[in-house]
């Protein structure tokens, strides 16, 4: 923590050298957070504009808090941006396997919470989980993803995204509304 701090302070006095150190004790850290929200192949694209971000904001960081947390908020809001900024990119249902639509059919006829768990840990679960997250706004995966997927606690992923509570829930509500419309409509369609 006191090197962070020593660095922090060394690079906004000019020594910008400094940066180099604050990247190379966080890149894990960042890393691991992009890589649960964006596609593989933007992973390391995104976590360069995390660093990017962080250099430029860096007189704004506020010393008693870890850098940690406050790199991770970046990160997390940095990937927001990134799904704001992409186009949402439709997936055909017909780009799907046999065996990723069988998947889909399994989850929605299946009768309890548990069932679908023990189904989600397929492979195929992982993608068909893609395409619907595709469907949502950047907003919404997000919320969800924080919430739902990683485990965070609603308050934590407010402080994350820089939103309030309420926000947070409205949208994984919605979220999860429209997933659920995603889905009823495929089942529909087979």
């Amino acid at each position: 923590m006191s090197d962070d701090a020593e660095s922090i302070d060394r690079v906004l006095h000019g020594d910008i050298d400094r940066f180099a150190g604050l990247i190379a004790r966080h890149r894990q850290h960042v890393l691991k957070i992009v890589q649960g929200h964006v596609p593989a192949d933007r992973v390391e694209e995104v976590a360069h504009d995390v660093f990017v971000r962080a250099y430029r904001s860096l007189s704004q960081y506020a010393g008693p808090a870890p850098f940690d947390h406050w790199l991770s908020r970046l990160a997390v809001r940095t990937c927001y941006d990134f799904w704001r900024t992409c186009r949402r990119i439709d997936v055909p249902v017909s780009a799907l396997t046999e065996d990723q639509v069988g998947w889909l059919d399994h989850a929605l006829a299946a009768e309890s919470a548990e069932q679908f768990r023990e189904a989600a840990d397929r492979r195929e679960s992982l993608e068909v989980l893609e395409w619907a997250l595709a469907k949502l706004s950047p907003e919404h995966r997000l919320a969800l993803t924080l919430v739902t997927l990683e485990g965070h606690s609603v308050r934590e992923a407010a402080d994350l995204l820089g939103w309030s509570v309420v926000n947070v829930k409205v949208r994984c509500y919605r979220a999860r509304k429209a997933l659920r419309a995603a889905f009823l409509e495929e089942w529909e369609r087979h």
